[in-house]
């Protein structure tokens, strides 16, 4: 096209787009240059004028071309729709059994809810074509219908012709909602993930909403796992984990996590290991998460750790050890208020420095002064110093709170009210 086409086209263009183009204006504009307004209009969506340009050109030319397109721009725009569906069956009159105005007839009828003309050409349509496209779009009539098991039947000849996604899950959603095929619509989806190594979330995301509605924890689990292998999301390994706990085979998420072998993992299996009491397991961990994260924290831990698996809870050597990983932890900057006590708490009741153990507590109670395992820390710190009434007060309000189900809480409020009646006699 020359140079002063193109302009000429981008003017046209402008002076329709504003509205002040005449039915006399289009006249003198070549048939060449109203197809590349009316393909700019569609692109650009304006389907009202695309139309009008398409609408000019079949009245100049009469090719059907132009007439399809003018009644798929009514289509796309949903405007115009009856007067499209009357140009149609004019049109049909004179060229019967055109299977493309059965194929634009299809939508207009269902757009304009006549539902069951619609239907009527989806059964002429079927009558001359199998091809998945216009089965496809037969379906859409049965389905307004519904007429469910249509649907369903024309849909899957689609997707077994054309592993289509879009058409499979459509698929899932009619056996699932309405023809009570959802063991099936699993198969098929299951089928597909696994023979598809392109397949999008949306199909993994179907099954795991079919699985939930047959509260079937395996199916979940498998498609977790799947997911994650697919995007490697710590979200995935989360969900996998609370899908084992829900059914209670915590050892099951254990021998999968260790399989992973990756950092995200990690984590989640250090919980685990302490959970299920694990500790020789989480022990080693430690060193390789702290290598990972440089963070102090799992120093603290490993002093946790190291008293939580030794037998002899009253060995001193390994006290000594628990409270030298405390101290370097504390030295490295880790302040949590959970390890402060958990340390102090060994302090007080090792009897290694009773005095420092009470400081320790009183910095975590800092953070949490309503704590009642801290509260209990000190009022036990307070009995070993003989501090009888004032163990006995903070004593008092954790067995309010807490009552005596705790068998160290019991130990310690039996212990400190006999020290109390002692003092006081």
């Amino acid at each position: 096209m020359s140079r002063n086409r193109i302009i000429q086209s981008i003017f046209i263009l402008f002076i329709v787009w504003t509205g002040t183009l005449q039915a006399k204006e289009l006249n003198i504009v070549s048939n060449d240059t109203l197809i590349i307004q009316g393909l700019l209009f569609e692109e650009y969506h304006a389907y009202d004028l695309s139309r009008e340009v398409f609408k000019t050109l079949y009245d100049r030319t009469g090719a059907k071309e132009y007439l399809f397109r003018e009644v798929a721009s009514s289509l796309m725009g949903k405007i115009h729709i009856d007067e499209s569906i009357k140009q149609l069956k004019t049109w049909d009159e004179s060229h019967p059994n055109t299977l493309e105005v059965r194929r634009l007839l299809i939508p207009l009828y269902l757009t304009a809810k006549r539902t069951e003309d619609a239907k009527s050409e989806a059964e002429i349509l079927l009558k001359h074509s199998s091809k998945p496209s216009d089965l496809d779009l037969a379906a859409n009539p049965y389905l307004y219908t519904g007429d469910f098991k249509k649907a369903e039947a024309l849909l899957e000849k689609v997707y077994t012709q054309t592993s289509n996604e879009n058409v499979l899950l459509r698929l899932a959603s009619i056996m699932d909602e309405y023809t009570s095929q959802r063991k099936k619509a699993i198969q098929l989806l299951e089928t597909h993930r696994r023979m598809n190594n392109l397949t999008s979330d949306a199909v993994y995301f179907k099954l795991l909403d079919l699985y939930v509605k047959e509260n079937d924890i395996d199916g979940l689990i498998s498609t977790y796992k799947a997911l994650y292998e697919k995007e490697k999301d710590v979200k995935y390994l989360s969900k996998i984990i609370d899908s084992y706990a829900y059914k209670g085979d915590l050892d099951g998420a254990i021998a999968y996590l260790e399989k992973v072998k990756d950092k995200n993992a990690d984590y989640i299996l250090y919980e685990l290991y302490k959970q299920k009491k694990l500790f020789d397991k989480a022990f080693l961990l430690t060193d390789k998460l702290y290598k990972e994260q440089k963070d102090p924290r799992w120093i603290a831990e490993k002093g946790i750790l190291l008293f939580e698996k030794s037998k002899d809870k009253n060995d001193k050597k390994m006290i000594n050890h628990v409270i030298a990983y405390f101290e370097k932890a504390i030295g490295l900057g880790v302040d949590d208020s959970i390890y402060l006590n958990y340390y102090g708490y060994t302090l007080i009741d090792k009897d290694v420095d009773v005095k420092k153990g009470i400081k320790v507590i009183e910095d975590a109670l800092v953070q949490q002064p309503d704590n009642t395992y801290y509260l209990d820390s000190l009022a036990w710190g307070y009995y070993k110093e003989h501090r009888c009434m004032e163990a006995y007060r903070m004593m008092k309000r954790v067995v309010d709170q807490e009552g005596l189900k705790e068998p160290e809480i019991a130990e310690h409020w039996d212990a400190i009210r006999k020290c109390k009646k002692r003092s006081a006699s």
